[in-house]
């Protein structure tokens, strides 16, 4: 297929999908998560969800770009997201038949992470299915902006129809965002057709295949293995915001704050999809690193909301910049064609730290908060302000890594 600024018109109406999926999947995450920690004031089962949630969908990213390199990647994208309603409409069903219980809620969240391991892969080399070498600066920013619409809109709008109602209002929202999104794929996919790979080998030939290929740019296989270590520390963030706010307030001030703080990605990311970033990759992404791990501690300094939202705000501002490097140093490095089996494997590795921070960063929160007599939150505050300190100091030791830093001259030569 031919790529042109016409298939630009197809990547907005298949991004505009994947942002209201983004808006239904936060609603559900949202008011799961404030209905566990009501239930339990635990730290470590809100964790656990968010585990359960998270890593049918690494372990399954490798053969998943396998299979969006042999198959058509508009249709998984279309299973991915259809199917995965099936997990939230077995919770709703448990919560109408008189609440749902933690094993249950797991149980649902494990089977539409599953199906949506499929999307992920699909949805990136569609990417590059769609759009030119020069418009992918553009894109990525567009596609951060999706994703961060989950912490921007998802949190205020949760919070207050929570005040209105209860979480079961918020799946059938979630539930009803898979059809617009399913909808979207499919006109996409009807416009430009099936896009298959010449190539039929094996599964496991395919990601053999797409090994071998990373490997062979070992600049991308470092970035990638260093962008392990940052997600873990980003990944207890995410989980302990919720009680650490939680702690001291109700649910309508934890959405008004997420939202806040998620609006530092709605202003990078129209910058980024308005301009885009045009050299020093690495510099950029290294300082954006930095400064999002300095406001991890300045987040969890003093239980007050006004500062919890300067420090949340500026975190977030600074994490599309550090995606959009990421992804371009990334994505220029790989031949078109195995795009899907590469990216399933960078997600892979990418983001292994984020399963480690699911599974250790309640248990330590609950641990200290008890130990220090000080409660969860506390609890949570001083796992979020380490975990900021090491990720500010793996970020600044990013350009000092040789093999890194030519990815970007390599970029420019062939540019």
């Amino acid at each position: 297929m031919v790529k042109t600024k016409s298939n630009l018109r197809k990547f907005i109406l298949l991004w505009a999908g994947e942002l209201i999926s983004s808006i239904g999947g936060g609603l559900t995450s949202f008011g799961l998560g404030v209905y566990i920690f009501q239930q339990t004031g635990s730290a470590a089962n809100m964790a656990l969800i968010t585990l359960l949630g998270f890593l049918p969908t690494l372990l399954l990213s490798v053969p998943a770009g396998a299979l969006a390199d042999r198959y058509d990647r508009r249709l998984l994208m279309m299973i991915g997201d259809g199917c995965s309603a099936l997990g939230i409409v077995f919770i709703l069903v448990c919560m109408m038949n008189g609440g749902a219980t933690l094993a249950q809620i797991c149980i649902g969240v494990l089977i539409s992470s599953v199906f949506s391991a499929l999307l992920e892969p699909a949805f990136r080399a569609t990417i590059t299915d769609l759009l030119t070498r020069e418009e992918f600066s553009r894109a990525s920013g567009l596609v951060s902006l999706a994703g961060s619409a989950r912490y921007l809109f998802s949190p205020i709008l949760a919070g207050f129809l929570l005040t209105v109602s209860d979480v079961k209002l918020l799946l059938v929202i979630d539930i009803c965002t898979f059809f617009l999104t399913v909808i979207s794929a499919a006109v996409v996919r009807k416009s430009i057709g099936k896009k298959t790979a010449e190539k039929k080998e094996g599964l496991l030939d395919s990601i053999r295949d797409g090994w071998r290929i990373l490997r062979s740019e070992r600049g991308v296989l470092l970035l990638v293995l260093v962008s392990s270590a940052i997600t873990l520390f980003m990944g207890m963030f995410q989980i302990l915001a919720e009680p650490m706010v939680l702690s001291f307030s109700d649910e309508k001030t934890l959405g008004i704050t997420e939202t806040i703080c998620a609006s530092g990605m709605l202003v990078s990311g129209l910058i980024l999809g308005m301009r885009g970033i045009k050299r020093n990759f690495t510099g950029i992404m290294s300082m954006s690193l930095a400064t999002a791990g300095i406001m991890m501690i300045g987040f969890g300094l003093f239980e007050n909301i006004c500062t919890i939202c300067i420090s949340g705000f500026l975190f977030f501002a600074a994490l599309p910049f550090a995606n959009n490097c990421l992804d371009y140093l990334t994505r220029t490095h790989i031949p078109d064609d195995v795009q899907g089996r590469v990216w399933g494997l960078i997600g892979f590795l990418s983001q292994f730290g984020y399963v480690i921070a699911y599974a250790v960063s309640g248990v330590a929160a609950d641990a200290l908060g008890q130990w220090t007599g000080m409660g969860v939150g506390r609890g949570s505050a001083m796992v979020i302000q380490a975990a900021g300190g090491m990720m500010a100091a793996i970020a600044v030791s990013m350009l000092f890594i040789r093999s890194i830093r030519g990815l970007e001259n390599k970029t420019e030569q062939t540019a």
